[in-house]
């Protein structure tokens, strides 16, 4: 069965005032709230056991989505005392994720992309983890990080130039976070880069809409386009 994590336990400090009260997944573009979007595309391709983490005003963020039925899912939640960041909220989260790899996406993002074309990913992943333990989607450059992550080469992401970003989209085998005690503080960079440079992580380059929203201005502008 494919699970999904959202990550939503980020306290959004360049999204404030607005996150003084509001949960930064709980902001609102094109007339829902961010994490509300994911939640309903990653449903739509088949990911309808999800989880989500949260830290910051979480109680508000279970209040909004509940058990997820109304948007086609079945949510539970993994609540942080204090934020653990992006790899210590997998870590966190692993015994709602279960034993198969599963996706791992940001509840502050906004994309077209198709989730269900990770289904093959996982697959491949699950077949032979001794050759890929993930696998990542790249966007452009947006112009706040021009100099990218990492780079893609015949399907597999590197370490070279030139490089993409992130699209804090990605497949994991839980066999990455072994040995990882729960409640560690744990980016996940450049923790995930040693599995990056032993040509373990396969990797894609998504050219479609795709909106990291960190501040009031790109919020804005977001809403803006959904609205057209």
């Amino acid at each position: 069965m494919a699970r999904a994590l959202i990550l939503a336990a980020g306290r959004g400090e360049r999204m404030r005032p607005l996150t003084d009260h509001t949960p930064k997944p709980l902001l609102q573009a094109g007339g829902r709230a961010l994490i509300e979007w994911q939640v309903e595309r990653l449903a739509l391709a088949g990911f309808t056991d999800l989880v989500v983490n949260h830290s910051h005003l979480g109680a508000r963020i279970e209040e909004a989505l509940g058990d997820g039925r109304r948007l086609g899912a079945r949510i539970a939640y993994s609540h942080e005392a204090t934020a653990l960041e992006t790899a210590g909220g997998v870590v966190q989260a692993l015994p709602l994720l279960g034993p198969e790899p599963f996706v791992v996406v940001s509840g502050d993002i906004h994309t077209s992309f198709d989730y269900s074309t990770l289904l093959p990913r996982i697959e491949a992943i699950l077949r032979h983890p001794e050759r890929r333990v993930a696998h990542f989607v790249l966007v452009d450059n947006p112009p706040w990080h021009a100099e990218g992550d990492m780079g893609l080469s015949a399907g597999l992401v590197t370490r070279d130039t030139p490089r993409l970003t992130y699209a804090n989209i990605g497949v994991f085998h839980p066999m990455l976070f072994a040995g990882i005690a729960p409640g560690t503080w744990l980016k996940l960079f450049p923790w995930a880069y040693r599995f990056v440079e032993a040509g373990r992580v396969s990797g894609e380059h998504f050219r479609g809409d795709w909106d990291n929203v960190g501040t009031p201005a790109q919020l804005a502008g977001l809403d803006r386009r959904i609205a057209r």
